[in-house]
C-alpha cells in the first residue's frame, strides 16, 4: 500500500475510492506542492517564521478582531494570498468549551465511540462533512478533528473521542470522517500521533512499545486513516514514545510518516506539546501550535536564531512552510476561502445527521423477558403499558456529553452544567448535558402512557417508584474528560446500588448507559435489558425514544470490549506516569488480548443485538491473493433490521484473530441478500525486521457476529500477491 501523494494531482482523495476535483483559479494549473514551493520562494524569512507557529487566542489580551476566540490562529501573508489559519476543536462538532464565544452554538454529534459503533464509513463521512460545513460557516478553515488513537486503556479519559480498539475499524472510520471534513475545502487533522493511550500525566509519560508492535496496531490505524482520508495535517501527541517526546521524535515524524508513508502534509504540535527548537524542527515538526501553552515559544525568534547559527538549515524552514501550504492548496482552502463573516448553519439538517449517528450507534447489549421494544398499547410482558418510570441521569432535562476541548455548546441549549472543583481538567472542562430530554422524547413517542421521572438520589424512593411502574428505565452515567483518566470502571455515585434496588423492585428494568467506554455491571443478571447509548449528542433523547419503542431497530455494534472485571485487562488501572509505561499486550489490543489469553469478556468487540432475526448460511471462503467470504443473509422477521457480519483472520503464526473486513447490511422484512466481504489487503501482511511482508500459507478465516461469535470457519491458502502497507 502506498500513500497517494496529494502533490501528484490537483485532486484530493475523499473517503474510500471516491474523488472530487478541487476548485482552481485559471492560473493554478500546477499541482499543490509545486504551487506551494513557488509561493515559498517569494516569502521573506520573517514571513516564513510567522507561518510555523500559532497563537492560542484565549491568552491574547486584548485579542485582535481577526482572531476568533478558539483553539488557534496563525497569521497569513496577504500580499501572497496566504490565508490566516483559523483553528477550531474538534471531532464532535465545532467546539466552544467553557463558552469562550458566548452564544455561539453548533451541532453536537454523539461521542466518536457511537460513530465507530455504526460500522458505517458512509455515515462517518456524512458526520465529518456536517461538522466541516459548520466550521466553514463559522469562518474556521482548520478543524482539529480525527482522533485515531486506539483505546488501549479501558479507563482512558479521552476514549469517547476515539474509534475503539481495532486498527482497521479505527482507520477506516477516521479516514472517512476526515475526508468528510475536508470536502468543505478546509484542513482536518489526524491525532494524536502517536500512542496517546492515557490522559493522566499525558505531558510527561513515556509509552514504551517495540516498533513491530506499534506498526501493527496504533500506527496501522493512523496509516489507514491517512491513506483513506488524506488529512492536510497530522497532530503529534503530548507523550513520549520510547523515551522521546512525540513532537520531536524522528522515528515517528520522519522515518515512519515521511520515509515509509510518504506523507505530504504538515505536522502540527498539540497545544503545549513542544519541548525544543532544534530537535523538534530537525525531527520533523512543521508547526508549533498554541505557543503560549508551551514553557517558551520555540518556533519564532528561537527558530530564526537557530537558522542564523546554522543549527537548523534554511531549507528545513522552507520545507516546513511548503508542507503547510501544500495542505492548504490541496484541500481547497486557498482557492476557495472560508467566508469573511460567520454564516448561518443548516441547524435542522445537521441535527438530523447527529440523530442518525445516535440511532445507528447505540448498542443493545441485553434484552430478556421481551421487555424491549416498549409497546405503545400492550407490553410484551402481557401487562398494559400504562406506567413507565425513568430514574436518574438527569434524564428529565437531557443527555450527558464528554468533557474537554471537544465540548460543543449545542443548538437547543445546555440545561445543566456542573463546574469542576478539582483535577487537571478543571480549567477547561465542565460536566455538561445537551438539551435532549429522554423523558420528553418518550412522552411524545408514547401518548396515553404515564411516564414519570425520579432523580434516583434516594435509592429506597426510586425502588418504590419502580415497583409501581410497568417498566423502570435507569439512566446510568459515567463522565469522562480530556486530561485525566477514570480511577476505575465502576459506575460512580452509588449507581450500582441504585440499579440493584430498582431491579429487585421491578423485573422489567432497563439500564441505559451514558458513558465514554466500558463499565462494570455487577447487576447485569438482575436487569432485563441494557443499552449502551454512549454520549448520544444533541438529539440523543429522540434517538433513544425511537429505539426503545421499536420505531427503528438497533444497528450498533461494540467498537471495544467490555471486560467482566479490570483483572482481565493488561493493566488494572491507570499507570503511574512517573515511570515508563510498558504495554504487555503489544499489538494484541482489546479483543485480541482476550483471545490470546482465552478470556471471556462481559461483551465482546463487534457484539450487538437487534429486534429482528437474521440467519446466515451458504458460507463460502476463498483464498489466494484476495481472500474473502460470501454468505447469504436472511431476515426472517416481519420488521427491518441490520446485520453486521465480520471477517476475522488467523495466520500461520497462531496469533489471535484480527478483523480484516466487515459489512453493515440493512435488511427489509423477509429480505434475503447475498453479500461478499473482502479481506482488506492492508491487514494481511505482518511487520517483521523493518518491513511488511505476507507469509504465504494456510490461514483460517472466520465470519461471525462478534469477535468471539463465529458463524463459520474455513481454511484457505493466501499468496503473497496482495499489497502490503509499505
Amino acid at each position: 500500500m502506498s500513500i497517494r501523494l496529494l502533490a501528484l494531482a490537483g485532486t484530493l482523495w475523499i473517503g474510500i475510492a471516491s474523488q472530487v476535483t478541487l476548485a482552481r483559479t485559471p492560473d493554478t494549473a500546477a499541482d499543490p506542492a509545486t504551487r506551494a514551493a513557488a509561493i515559498v520562494r517569494k516569502m521573506t524569512r520573517a514571513e516564513k517564521l510567522q507561518y510555523v507557529h500559532g497563537y492560542f487566542p484565549p491568552y491574547q489580551k486584548p485579542r485582535p478582531p481577526q482572531m476568533a476566540n478558539a483553539a488557534g490562529h496563525v497569521p497569513g501573508v496577504p500580499r501572497l494570498g496566504i490565508p490566516d489559519l483559523r483553528e477550531s476543536d474538534a471531532s464532535l462538532g465545532v467546539a466552544n468549551n467553557v463558552e469562550q464565544r458566548p452564544g455561539d452554538t453548533a451541532t453536537a454529534l454523539p461521542g466518536t465511540l457511537a460513530l465507530a459503533a455504526t460500522f458505517d464509513p458512509v455515515l462517518a463521512r456524512s458526520a465529518g462533512a456536517m461538522i466541516g460545513s459548520e466550521a466553514r460557516a463559522k469562518t474556521f478553515n482548520v478543524l482539529l478533528a480525527g482522533g485515531v488513537n486506539l483505546t488501549r486503556d479501558a479507563w482512558g479519559g479521552r476514549n469517547f473521542e476515539y474509534f475503539g480498539e481495532d486498527p482497521l475499524l479505527s482507520g477506516i472510520m477516521a479516514g472517512a470522517a476526515v475526508a468528510g471534513v475536508q470536502s468543505n475545502h478546509i484542513i482536518a487533522t489526524v491525532k494524536h500521533f502517536a500512542f496517546n493511550a492515557q490522559e493522566t500525566g499525558r505531558d510527561v509519560l513515556d509509552a514504551r512499545l517495540d516498533h513491530e508492535a506499534l506498526q501493527e496496531s496504533d500506527l496501522l490505524a493512523f496509516h489507514i486513516a491517512i491513506e483513506d482520508g488524506q488529512p492536510g495535517s497530522v497532530m503529534c501527541a503530548y507523550n513520549k514514545v520510547n523515551g522521546i517526546y512525540a513532537c520531536e521524535n524522528p522515528w515517528l515524524l520522519t522515518d515512519v510518516l515521511r520515509n515509509e508513508w510518504h506523507y505530504p502534509g504538515f505536522v502540527m504540535s498539540d497545544w503545549g506539546a513542544v519541548h525544543s527548537t532544534d530537535q523538534a524542527a530537525l525531527a520533523g515538526l512543521d508547526q508549533e501550535s498554541g505557543q503560549e501553552l508551551d514553557d517558551r515559544i520555540y518556533f519564532a525568534d528561537a527558530l530564526g536564531a537557530s537558522i542564523t547559527a546554522g543549527r537548523v538549515p534554511e531549507r528545513r524552514l522552507d520545507e516546513m512552510v511548503t508542507r503547510i501550504l501544500t495542505a492548504a492548496i490541496a484541500t481547497g482552502l486557498v482557492d476557495d476561502p472560508v467566508p469573511a463573516t460567520p454564516q448561518p448553519i443548516a441547524a435542522a439538517a445537521d441535527a438530523a445527521v447527529a440523530q442518525r449517528v445516535a440511532e445507528r450507534g447505540m448498542v443493545l447489549l441485553k434484552n430478556t423477558r421481551n421487555v424491549l421494544p416498549l409497546a405503545r398499547d400492550v407490553l410484551p410482558l402481557a401487562r398494559k403499558a400504562r406506567h413507565v418510570v425513568l430514574i436518574g441521569g438527569h434524564a428529565d432535562v437531557g443527555v450527558l456529553s464528554g468533557g474537554g476541548s471537544s465540548q460543543v455548546r449545542s443548538v437547543g441549549g445546555i440545561p445543566l452544567e456542573i463546574p469542576l472543583t478539582e483535577g487537571t481538567a478543571m480549567s477547561f472542562a465542565r460536566v455538561t448535558w445537551h438539551a435532549s430530554s429522554p423523558l420528553r422524547a418518550l412522552q411524545a413517542a408514547m401518548p396515553g402512557v404515564t411516564i414519570d421521572y425520579v432523580d434516583g438520589r434516594d435509592v429506597p424512593a426510586a425502588a418504590a417508584a419502580a415497583a409501581r411502574a410497568d417498566v423502570a428505565i435507569v439512566f446510568a452515567t459515567q463522565w469522562r474528560t480530556e486530561a485525566q483518566d477514570l480511577p476505575g470502571l465502576a459506575l460512580p455515585d452509588n449507581q450500582d446500588a441504585l440499579i440493584g434496588a430498582v431491579a429487585k423492585a421491578n423485573p422489567a428494568t432497563v439500564v441505559v448507559l451514558e458513558t465514554g467506554g466500558a463499565v462494570l455491571m455487577p447487576w447485569l443478571d438482575r436487569v432485563a435489558a441494557v443499552v449502551a447509548a454512549w454520549y448520544p449528542g444533541q438529539r440523543g433523547g429522540e434517538a433513544l425514544a425511537r429505539l426503545l419503542t421499536g420505531d427503528i431497530d438497533f444497528a450498533g455494534r461494540l467498537p471495544l470490549t467490555f471486560p467482566r472485571s479490570a483483572a482481565q485487562l493488561p493493566r488494572t488501572g491507570p499507570a503511574d506516569p512517573a515511570h515508563p509505561i510498558a504495554y504487555p499486550e503489544r499489538a494484541d489490543v482489546g479483543y485480541r488480548w482476550f483471545g490470546l489469553r482465552h478470556e471471556t469478556p462481559l461483551f465482546p468487540f463487534g457484539y450487538g443485538l437487534g429486534y429482528g432475526r437474521v440467519t446466515c448460511d451458504d458460507v463460502r471462503f476463498a483464498g489466494g491473493a484476495h481472500p474473502q467470504v460470501s454468505l447469504t443473509l436472511r431476515n426472517t422477521a416481519a420488521r427491518a433490521t441490520t446485520a453486521v457480519p465480520q471477517l476475522y483472520l488467523v495466520g500461520p503464526e497462531h496469533a489471535p484473530a484480527r478483523l480484516v473486513g466487515w459489512q453493515s447490511t440493512d435488511l427489509a422484512p423477509g429480505e434475503t441478500r447475498r453479500i461478499t466481504i473482502a479481506a482488506d489487503p492492508r491487514l494481511l501482511p505482518r511487520y517483521r525486521q523493518g518491513r511488511w511482508s505476507i507469509m504465504p500459507g494456510a490461514y483460517r478465516l472466520t465470519v461471525g457476529l462478534a469477535a468471539d461469535a463465529p458463524i463459520a470457519t474455513g481454511s484457505v491458502t493466501i499468496t503473497d500477491a496482495a499489497p502490503s502497507p509499505s
